[in-house]
């Protein structure tokens, strides 16, 4: 029996590896934890854990690792990819906790990946939304990371 995973499987597998992606740096931000601790905890605790009636999806183990990594790695630069993107008055420090890992795992993707950005775009466009369903963070996103992204990748557009 063949073990291949489908393509949706593997897409969905994506797309949780960036959503956990965002949320281990906003709590590497908040509580100081070290990038190699934050990884064996959200792979040990969170990829296809169930809790009580809460099952957590796998997640793309190589992605999610190299997003954590590669946005502490490059967070320099990857943040002031981001601030050029933002109004003056608002620069990435005054950002939501949450939008700045978002902001970060989407510029590393941006840097060190060759994911097309239009994909890369539209899945951390999903991932505000479902992080501020109700609000206009989305929008924000979109036109922050198609600004970071011409930045990155000027040759994709």
């Amino acid at each position: 029996m063949s073990t291949e995973l489908s393509g949706n499987a593997k897409r969905k597998m994506k797309s949780a590896a960036r959503f956990y992606a965002v949320q281990a740096l906003y709590q590497m931000e908040v509580s100081g934890q070290t990038t190699d601790k934050i990884i064996v905890e959200f792979l040990d605790h969170r990829f296809g854990a169930i809790y009580e009636d809460m099952e957590f999806v796998e997640g793309d183990v190589d992605l999610f690792t190299a997003l954590v990594k590669d946005a502490v790695n490059h967070q320099a630069k990857i943040d002031q990819m981001t601030d050029r993107a933002l109004v003056a008055k608002w620069p990435i420090a005054r950002i939501d906790p949450t939008l700045r890992g978002l902001f970060r795992a989407a510029g590393a993707e941006f840097v060190a990946s060759d994911t097309p950005p239009k994909v890369v775009i539209k899945e951390f466009v999903d991932i505000a939304a479902a992080f501020f369903p109700e609000g206009k963070e989305s929008r924000f996103v979109n036109a922050v990371l198609d600004h970071v992204a011409r930045e990155a990748k000027p040759d994709a557009f």
